[in-house]
């Protein structure tokens, strides 16, 4: 009898050969806003693993959406390089989604100048103070229609690459996820206090990438079950965010947590691994900071196995629309009580990265459970030369050496002789 995650699964003109996805994480393989060889290299590695389909994450929407200078930009000269990555992804038998976002508030980008990042509300960055960025300007109507024609423009570009699915970062704290969040939208206008006026923004957002893609194009969206902080988002407001991105007419939500500025692990679990974060911090007076104050800064969150599926059950009770379940889910067993439990798909992240080809080996019955221990070291070798790895993986940590000597992360994907 075949595991229910290996099941085939059709989401309009998406045709998914089994229930896996890579999930989105940033991967740090970005030359001057263009995707570099590297990041192909980790993606066709990861789709030749055996997911169904891996996201490439974290690509803003704008260069003033960055939340900092390495970070890829969807423009007009992005299309080709990506076009690279996603016939590599298609030759090795998967598909392949974007994760388009803006950082909002949450920016340490030199490069916005003394404008600063934008947001909801007037406010702290905390995260770009040490960088002269301390303060987060309130965005007017004209900046948020701006902001959603980036978004429109970005959905389209992003299949005019060949990628299957976007997906909409409405989590996170990021900008969209902070219009929602209420410990971060203090407006008094029609986008801010209740609700429904805090979501406007998102659902403006998701009504003009659907006036231009139609009703049918593989928009998935990733939202917060809850914010992971006092005051801020929970999960029966979660709900009644998911019936109306639901209304709106996304084809998926990727259920995740947390605020990347208040309650980083929330959305991670385990182990805080601050001497590798202060190590790789590159401002000295950041390095300072979180040496002093990174107890405070990043809160412990213990792991437990499937941690998001209480409340994520909630939401599979409030609408009907395929949901993607993410969230501990990391051996055989959490596979098919997720399965079981209604959702459709499951997202992984850290697992993968551990064991690129993990769900190859599931499948052929090589393995039940993931090596990985939830030490969150990779979430720092992002900001390393060469990007993201295990770094308890030996392997990984050598052939990202050879990589680097061979100066693949400095060429833009498609390049190469």
């Amino acid at each position: 009898m075949t595991h229910p995650a290996f099941t085939p699964f059709e989401l309009g003109s998406l045709q998914l050969k089994n229930r896996i996805i890579k999930t989105g994480t940033y991967e740090g393989m970005v030359v001057d806003g263009l995707p570099a060889e590297t990041l192909v290299r980790h993606h066709a590695e990861l789709a030749r693993g055996g997911v169904a389909m891996t996201t490439v994450a974290y690509c803003a929407v704008s260069d003033t959406g960055r939340t900092f200078k390495n970070q890829m930009v969807m423009k007009d000269e992005t299309v080709k390089p990506l076009r690279a990555l996603t016939k590599a992804v298609h030759d090795e038998g998967a598909k392949v989604m974007l994760q388009i976002g803006h950082c909002g508030g949450f920016s340490k980008n030199e490069e916005l100048g003394l404008k600063g990042p934008e947001g909801p509300s007037f406010g702290f960055n905390a995260y770009g103070a040490l960088k002269g960025m301390m303060v987060t300007r309130k965005m007017s109507k004209e900046d948020i229609q701006r902001v959603t024609d980036d978004f429109r423009r970005a959905a389209v570009k992003a299949f005019e690459a060949g990628f299957d699915a976007i997906e909409v970062h409405i989590g996170h704290g990021y900008l969209l996820s902070q219009f929602v969040s209420p410990v971060r939208n203090k407006r008094k206008d029609e986008y801010g206090g209740s609700l429904e006026n805090r979501l406007r923004f998102p659902l403006e957002v998701i009504a003009a990438i659907r006036e231009e893609l139609g009703p049918d194009a593989p928009v998935f969206a990733k939202m917060n079950l809850d914010d992971g902080v006092k005051k801020g988002l929970h999960v029966d407001d979660a709900v009644l965010c998911a019936q109306a991105f639901e209304r709106a007419g996304i084809s998926a939500l990727v259920l995740s947590g947390g605020l990347v500025s208040h309650s980083a692990l929330y959305l991670l679990r385990g182990d805080r691994p601050l001497r590798a974060m202060i190590e790789v911090e590159e401002n000295p007076l950041q390095k300072v900071a979180l040496a002093a104050f990174g107890p405070i800064f990043v809160p412990k969150t213990p792991f437990e196995p499937l941690f998001f599926l209480p409340m994520a059950r909630k939401v599979r009770e409030a609408v009907k629309i395929p949901l993607v379940y993410l969230g501990g889910a990391t051996s055989l067993d959490h596979l098919a009580q997720v399965r079981e439990e209604g959702f459709e798909m499951i997202a992984m992240g850290r697992a993968l990265i551990h064991e690129p080809d993990l769900i190859a080996k599931y499948q052929r019955g090589e393995a039940r459970e993931s090596g990985c221990v939830p030490c969150n070291l990779c979430i720092t070798e992002m900001d390393r030369t060469g990007g993201v790895l295990c770094a308890k993986q030996p392997w990984q940590l050598e052939r990202r050496e050879r990589e680097v000597a061979a100066g693949m992360h400095e060429r833009p994907a498609g390049t190469s002789a």
